[in-house]
């Protein structure tokens, strides 16, 4: 067993020290997601948009709220999510910025109460960190008022808006983005090395005369793995520091299971990578496998933009991407503040496709 550990550790320095003196690798499993970091940060780092998200809940029944509820889904300025009845259900939303504030018409709204004219106060709802968007509907639904006002009476004022802010620290866009990015660098990291990496070691024929050493292949395999998550973990910590440094992505989650799902991650989709790099026999067979695998992942896992745009027949085939869980949990461990108890569905569906990627790689893995 220790000569086993040896040769582990020993193969595993030599992987890193490679990888370090390797400017290929280095631009594209640090400088790569750094780019696409400052792009999606520069875009997601402001809350802009044509639309705002809402949700209406109408707890009035009278006339003039039913009347004031239809204007306001056919209102082009405002998205309304008709899935969201209740209060509670829209907090929740908001907490996860799917939803920009909630436009609440009380159970008052529009009575008469003993004059010539409907009154009430819509309440408009918002999280901490969307108040630019709910100061923005909040004037839009203010400029409506007015209008109404204009034409019931003079004076006074039978309408108003008020704002009430629900105390919950949710995520901003860029929190929610930034944990996609990470598993895009995880993506890239643990599939386009390996395909470059070892294809170029089969030419070379390192491979070959590493089979015929003492070092057997489950050391070999182990010894790669681990080499790629201590890689990996580097090349994340540095996305951690510019995204927390430049654009103040927002660290709820304990670090310590952060760093245990991150591994996970590597380890899981290095297998995917490990798989294509060992079967194909050169980089024109390894190359285009990898590109069919890996884009799919890239754009349905929540990679780029959240899984719930998608449509809901959607979202269920993709919740079992093999990337698909490994950025459900990050971002649920590292935004949410979520233990690795209660982010377990997602890793029982990484360890299933990590026993299926691997037993996939070890039986069509070449040594030439």
């Amino acid at each position: 067993m220790h000569k086993s550990l040896l040769a582990i550790t020993t193969f595993a320095k030599i992987s890193i020290r490679r990888y370090f003196r390797d400017r290929v690798a280095i631009f594209f499993t640090v400088v790569f997601p750094l780019i696409f970091l400052f792009v999606f940060g520069g875009i997601f780092g402001k809350n802009s948009s044509s639309a705002f998200h809402v949700a209406v809940i109408n707890q009035s029944s009278e006339a003039f709220a039913q009347k004031f509820d239809g204007q306001l889904k056919a209102e082009k300025i405002f998205k309304v999510d008709p899935k969201v009845t209740t209060l509670s259900s829209a907090k929740d939303k908001m907490s996860r910025s799917e939803l920009d504030a909630t436009i609440v018409l009380p159970p008052d709204f529009g009575s008469l109460k003993g004059k010539t004219y409907p009154s009430g106060i819509a309440q408009v709802y918002y999280d901490v960190n969307d108040e630019q968007a709910a100061t923005t509907v909040t004037s839009i639904l203010q400029g409506q008022f007015e209008t109404i006002n204009t034409e019931l009476i003079k004076n006074p004022t039978p309408f108003k808006v008020q704002t009430q802010k629900t105390n919950i620290g949710g995520l901003s866009r860029f929190d929610y983005t930034f944990s996609g990015l990470l598993g895009f660098s995880i993506l890239g990291l643990g599939v386009f090395g390996p395909t470059n990496y070892f294809p170029q070691m089969k030419k070379q024929g390192v491979l070959r005369r590493l089979h015929i050493t003492p070092l057997r292949p489950w050391e070999f395999f182990t010894a790669s793995v681990l080499s790629n998550a201590v890689i990996g973990i580097f090349s994340i910590g540095i996305m951690f520091i510019v995204a927390m440094t430049v654009f103040h992505f927002h660290m709820t989650g304990n670090i310590l299971n952060l760093v245990v799902m991150i591994v996970l991650g590597i380890l899981s989709i290095f297998g995917i990578g490990l798989a294509i790099g060992g079967w194909a026999k050169n980089e024109n067979q390894a190359a285009p496998l990898a590109n069919i695998i890996t884009f799919p992942m890239m754009f349905l896992s929540g990679t780029f933009f959240p899984r719930f745009l998608m449509p809901e027949w959607l979202q269920h085939i993709t919740t079992f991407l093999p990337l698909t869980p490994v950025i459900d949990g990050i971002r649920q461990v590292a935004t949410e503040g979520k233990s690795l108890v209660e982010v377990g569905p997602q890793i029982g569906l990484i360890a299933i496709w990590t026993v299926i990627i691997y037993a996939i790689a070890f039986r069509v893995f070449r040594w030439e």
